[in-house]
């Protein structure tokens, strides 16, 4: 469990002061600390493990009492005091924002906000905590309060605990440097295995192992891809007839599985991974299999009956912990633990959360044979969990407002470098079940870091996609078959979350920080490089049987990903969807690779894939492949294809490179179809490859290219050229878009066939549709004028 920590700064990144040291990380990220003993702490704390950096530019200038340091980006003025810091002794100016900081000031007004511990029993919002970025252009992590690790990779208080240790981050409006910097000095998020992109089961049900044979043997047979398969916490004995409540426990109900190996050998023989629910916080009884090995090794008379307590500071504790009560099952075939921390804040250690340190002693343990690519499943703990991926988001209620609030929660989450929430998807209790909203959450769980779906022990509650009506059923399943041909897309931005600090969700404003329409658009989000993800979050509206989402489209052009349709950029639009569509665009120039459709499986890299191509700008994706489980990847072990896309404006040419790296991983050969959307039919047609086969679809102003079959090493180049001045399609779909309207909307036939016999008049007078008497409902103005206007 030790971990390789650089915690001592480059001595000439370091300015003193009279009981302060000032230390510049980079010419927009400082810690500053006092220490009324001018003894200042070198040990890596719970956040911040590497401060050695390289030095950046900077300025020192002394007068008198009064240092300045300058960087590129930074002022900072410091009034020498033995009493530390305060408004008027430190203050910093940020040149980006003309701003300035002054001690003390918490910036809360204008932070964007973090995440928070969890979401139980959450119904909508909740408040978050600080995260790292700000409109003011500052933010403040104060680390003072936190433990420090010692030499043997245990944390321990701080020697001087009347010290003052910040960090300052003066980063602007430059968020993306914020967080890379961040991850810097406190780690990067690791690479996630491939499979926890996949769908996951998961229920609070006292299921019995034939009872989740049928369960999975369910999804089989009605053609829905499963990954992960959960194992709450009736797995374990919870009638314990002793003191504990039977929350925590490590036994396995033989009632209900009465051979564990054979059923986890079962799970992985359908291609899947399982993971069981612990509550640590009760420590072990004397029902549990393992209670006499554990009390002879921390001192308990076993004789006795007497519970071990848990104390996860403890290290002999900690480490029977993992040896006894862990270990044994993932050799019998566990893969990974959830864990369900809901116990309190406090330790025998003060300042440690337990949570915090679970999260980091788990996250350690799952990697201990140097080949596993550790990962965890818990709730977020504070700074620094980034490094311990994945979040568990805690028990929501089930309704519109929480559902409503995952987006924004799960985007702001980023602004900490937490990237990897999984909620419950369709909502965890309470609330009143709707196929709908269950259908809704599906579709935003699709677009989500992980989609799992999940609820608790209330017969009433049931995520079976086939316990729905046909309709819900039919939405659902469509959803979770895509979301496994999104796998290749997501797991190329897992990649750069990994290399470059990029989360797959993100909030608009990361990549727009000075246009105002960036913060006010919580709804949706960049969903990697490629997308924008505005899932519904609303019902129907009882007259148009649509739900509407405003949009905000950057500047640029963009399409609409489902059907094509171009959309300008640079303005709001209102989204009007049915049940069984999902707001989701593709900007100009976009490249995603997604997989074939799937019935089961679909994990590993996959032989064929389409890859949708958006014309109009210039742009390159790079496909990252690897053996999706272990860390080899950190050795180099890992493949890259890169796809371009040149724009001409009468012509698009697109290549795929030969794969880069590790070719082992890619097959050989792959087919490849490619989809070009917004475009014209070509005239002609020059590929470096024979036996294609191509198709136009005037509907959607789309080019399918069938038929490429290369290795690895091979290179393919398509253009697509027209005689005329463009290539781009911008058909008007005006009409089509209306009359899908008018068939959708409860309304009169008689009108809407009025309506549409006046459509090419509306198209040039909007105004007409006020004309319509008092059977056209305001919501049906309002989405027809959102088309033609």
């Amino acid at each position: 469990m030790m971990n390789s920590f650089s915690p001592v700064a480059n001595p000439d990144a370091i300015v003193l002061a009279p009981n302060v040291r000032f230390t510049i990380f980079t010419s927009r990220l400082i810690r500053i600390e006092y220490s009324p003993t001018n003894q200042f702490e070198d040990h890596a704390s719970q956040a911040f493990w590497y401060r050695q950096q390289p030095v950046p530019k900077f300025r020192v200038d002394k007068n008198g009492n009064t240092t300045t340091i300058t960087t590129e980006h930074l002022r900072l003025k410091y009034i020498d005091s033995q009493l530390g810091f305060d408004a008027h002794t430190l203050s910093i100016e940020i040149f980006a924002t003309k701003t300035t900081w002054h001690f003390g000031d918490p910036g809360k007004r204008d932070n964007l906000g973090g995440t928070t511990r969890t979401l139980d029993m959450a119904d909508g919002e909740v408040r978050l905590d600080p995260g790292l970025m700000s409109r003011a252009g500052w933010s403040v992590v104060d680390d003072s309060a936190k433990l420090v690790f010692n030499e043997t990779g245990w944390l321990m208080n701080r020697a001087h605990p009347s010290n003052q240790d910040i960090y300052f981050f003066g980063y602007g409006h430059d968020y993306k440097t914020s967080l890379s910097d961040f991850c810097k000095i406190a780690g990067k998020t690791p690479l996630i295995p491939r499979f926890l992109l996949g769908n996951w089961w998961s229920r609070y049900w006292a299921y019995s192992e034939q009872d989740l044979i049928d369960v999975v043997n369910g999804f089989k047979e009605h053609e829905i891809p499963l990954a992960v398969c959960v194992i709450d916490m009736d797995w374990h004995i919870t009638e314990t007839k002793n003191l504990s409540t039977g929350w925590t426990g490590y036994t396995w109900n033989r009632k209900l599985f009465p051979d564990p190996k054979r059923f986890l050998d079962w799970l992985h023989a359908q291609g899947l991974k399982t993971t069981l629910n612990i509550h640590p916080a009760e420590g072990i009884h004397p029902h549990e299999e393992q209670y006499e090995q554990m009390a002879q090794v921390m001192g308990v008379d076993p004789t006795s009956r007497n519970a071990v307590r848990f104390d996860i500071t403890d290290p002999q504790f900690a480490l029977a912990y993992f040896d006894i009560l862990h270990h044994p099952l993932e050799e019998m075939g566990v893969d990974f633990w959830w864990i369900d921390w809901q116990q309190g804040t406090l330790t025998r250690l003060p300042h440690l959360d337990p949570l915090w340190w679970l999260n980091h002693l788990h996250y350690y343990d799952s990697g201990r044979d140097g080949r596993k690519r550790p990962f965890i499943f818990s709730r977020w703990g504070g700074y620094g969990n980034h490094r311990y991926p994945i979040g568990f988001s805690g028990d929501t209620f089930i309704t519109w407002a929480s559902l409503a609030f995952q987006p924004r929660f799960t985007s702001t989450a980023a602004n900490v470098g937490y990237g990897w929430w999984s909620h419950d998807i369709g909502g965890h209790q309470q609330g009143v079940e709707e196929p709908e909203l269950f259908a809704r959450w599906v579709q935003f769980g699709l677009f989500s870091p992980i989609l799992r779906l999940h609820s608790t022990a209330n017969p009433y509650h049931d995520r079976r996609p086939w316990s729905q009506d046909a309709e819900t059923f039919r939405i659902t399943r469509d959803a979770m078959q895509l979301r496994h041909a999104f796998i290749p897309y997501i797991y190329s931005m897992a990649w750069r979350n990994h290399s470059q600090d990029l989360p797959l969700v993100t909030p608009m404003y990361w990549d727009h920080p000075d246009d105002d329409n960036a913060y006010n658009c919580p709804q949706q989000y960049m969903f990697g490089s490629e997308l924008i993800a505005a899932p519904i979050t609303t019902p129907l509206d009882a007259n148009t049987r649509m739900a509407r989402q405003d949009v905000w489209l950057p500047r640029g052009d963009w399409y609409n990903f489902f059907d094509g349709e171009y959309i300008a950029g640079d303005r709001w639009s209102s989204t009007y969807a049915k049940q069984d569509e999902i707001p989701v665009f593709a900007k100009a120039g976009a490249i995603v690779p997604l997989a074939p459709p799937v019935n089961w499986g679909g994990l590993g890299n996959p032989n064929e894939l389409t890859i949708h191509i958006f014309a109009g700008a210039d742009n390159r994706f790079e496909l990252y492949e690897d053996d999706g489980e272990t860390v080899a990847y950190t050795q180099g072990q890992y493949a890259l294809t890169t796809f371009t896309q040149t724009w001409g404006g009468n012509n698009l040419k697109f290549s795929i490179e030969p794969a880069r790296g590790d070719t082992s991983f890619v097959p050989s050969p792959r087919q490849y179809r490619l989809v070009f959307h917004g475009v014209k039919s070509p005239a002609h047609i020059d590929i470096s490859s024979t036996d294609i086969v191509t198709s136009y679809d005037e509907p959607s102003a789309s080019l399918t290219v069938d038929g490429i079959s290369i290795t690895p090493k091979d290179s393919v180049t398509i253009t697509l050229t027209t005689p005329s001045n463009t290539l781009l399609s911008r058909r008007d779909r005006r009409i089509e878009k209306c009359r899908k309207m008018l068939r959708t909307f409860k309304m009169q036939s008689g009108l809407k066939l009025r309506i549409d016999c006046d459509l090419e008049k509306i198209l040039h007078d909007p105004g007409l549709l006020h004309g319509y008497g008092i059977y056209m409902k305001d919501a049906h103005l309002a989405a027809l004028k959102s088309v033609v206007s």
